[in-house]
């Protein structure tokens, strides 16, 4: 049942027991008095001292029955009042020990059952499994992200490599970089696996798998790692220049 709907039922039904109890209470006095009336000597209600002891009756428990619902109101207001709208630790001296250790056992409960509803086996595909090196890692972005810094490291070799295009192939646009690659016994270098990897990656609808992934980067950090050997064999070489130079005379 919608909150709005049972909000209006208990108000309805709230409203017609204190309806039903003010006419019946507004009956029982009539009824009273009509007794009183009948039952006198002269049936009237001039000088009926009847008449007088029942509607003060009711009008003291009409008074009282107020005040006292106005002193539950008002101690409850008050009560409300005290309770804190922060945040507050219960400590062991704030309630009873049997209470304290109830609520620190549904605490613990608690915490173990949100920790192994945790998903453990989860798996998306094109990201990394939860619990592995990869975790986390969207293979597909991964890969991309690495052709800007690829090209930028070849260019500290080559700055007249030719322009990034978006569709080259990275065996062609690191075709002057290709002899600084070695090759495996079948006679393919890094730069061929980061190359079939960066295919996939641009072209190929399906998400990369973690093994495609794994050659892929393994390969681009390979490359990166002799890029950086080159660039910095080529500043050490410059430097020994510098120093064999001979010095100028003014």
């Amino acid at each position: 049942m919608p909150s709005r709907v049972k909000t209006l039922v208990l108000f309805t039904a709230h409203f017609l027991t204190w309806l039903i109890f003010i006419f019946a209470v507004g009956v029982s006095c009539l009824a009273f008095l009509s007794q009183a009336v009948r039952t006198s000597a002269r049936q009237s209600i001039k000088n009926n001292i009847n008449l007088l002891i029942i509607g003060v009756a009711y009008v003291i428990v009409l008074v009282m029955s107020v005040a006292l619902c106005l002193k539950r109101r008002f101690s409850m207001f008050r009560r409300l009042q005290r309770i804190s709208k922060g945040h507050i630790a219960i400590g062991k001296g704030d309630v009873p020990n049997a209470v304290h250790d109830f609520i620190s056992q549904e605490y613990a409960r608690t915490c173990l059952v949100a920790l192994e509803s945790l998903p453990k086996e989860a798996h998306q595909e094109g990201w990394g499994r939860p619990g592995t090196k990869y975790a986390g890692v969207q293979f597909r972005r991964s890969l991309l992200d690495t052709i800007p810094i690829l090209d930028g490291l070849s260019r500290l070799l080559i700055p007249s490599q030719p322009a990034l295009r978006p569709n080259d192939r990275m065996l062609h646009h690191h075709r002057f970089i290709a002899p600084l690659m070695p090759k495996d016994d079948d006679g393919l270098s890094p730069l061929h696996y980061y190359d079939s990897a960066i295919q996939l990656a641009r072209h190929f609808d399906r998400e990369p798998t973690e093994r495609e992934y794994d050659i892929g980067i393994t390969a681009a950090n390979q490359i990166k790692t002799i890029l950086y050997e080159c660039h910095l064999e080529m500043y050490e070489g410059s430097l020994t220049d510098l120093d064999r130079s001979p010095s100028v005379v003014s």
